[in-house]
């Protein structure tokens, strides 16, 4: 027991030690390198400003992002967004940096600060991969959450292009457009919905909700028939069409 303690002793401080290593060596590397930072900086005058050629440092660009992770690691958050700001502000194209200061102001629900963010990353992306697939679907929730329905919706559709087997993202996007209002968009989510995953027949059953509740009782009646055609066994999409039949029939 004794011998326990004293590991679980010596490790306590041995990470701490390594923490004081970290802050240290940082220390030392600012103070080297705040003042060439600053004039290559200067040149560059903000973030939102494109740049090519000899305007932008990459070297520098990947100094300040290991001095921002090294904050980020020891949670001093304000210092790290500074780094990955500079980081940024001499290379616009550094996703890395980009999609970590993001992740920052998500974390601290700065969500104004990380929106424009996850556009810049999104927008940089060239190919599918999972930290694309988490962007695209985290700005459009803040979007809807916003109630920007006209820009998040843009990013919804994506997102299921993206991610085209996550069918729960699907109702939650189209229930929140739905209970706005906005039935709409509620249909354009369960179409394509309907577009990557069309054996599911209650997202057909959705639609026919939607449109019953809007008074579309033709078109609900299609989208019923369409669910009681992939289910064929389904007693409850049989049941929604014979009163819906009932209905026109009156």
């Amino acid at each position: 027991m004794k011998i326990t303690k004293k590991f679980e002793i010596s490790s306590k401080i041995f990470a701490y030690i390594i923490c004081i290593v970290q802050f240290l060596a940082l220390s030392i590397e600012v103070n080297a390198q705040d003042s060439a930072t600053s004039n290559v900086l200067d040149r560059y005058d903000g973030l939102d400003i494109e740049r090519v050629g000899p305007t932008i440092d990459r070297d520098l660009a990947q100094k300040m992002f290991r001095r921002g992770n090294t904050y980020n690691n020891l949670q001093r958050y304000e210092e790290a967004i500074e780094e990955y700001r500079k980081a940024i502000s001499a290379d616009p194209s550094f996703t890395d940096a980009i999609r970590t200061l993001a992740n920052i102001y998500y974390f601290l629900k700065r969500y104004e600060e990380a929106k424009p963010l996850l556009a810049r990353f999104i927008e940089l992306q060239v190919n599918p991969s999972a930290s694309l697939i988490a962007a695209v679907s985290t700005l459009g929730e803040l979007e809807r959450q916003s109630g920007n329905f006209d820009i998040s919706i843009g990013y919804d559709l994506y997102s299921i292009e993206l991610d085209p087997q996550n069918d729960s993202q699907i109702h939650v996007m189209a229930n929140t457009y739905n209970n706005a209002g906005d039935a709409e968009k509620a249909i354009q989510i369960y179409l394509a919905g309907i577009e990557v995953m069309p054996s599911n027949a209650f997202f057909d059953r959705s639609v026919g909700r939607i449109l019953e509740q809007e008074g579309q009782l033709e078109r609900a009646l299609v989208s019923y028939e369409s669910a009681a055609a992939k289910e064929p066994e389904s007693e409850f999409y049989k049941t929604l069409v014979d009163n819906i039949q009932l209905r026109l029939q009156r």
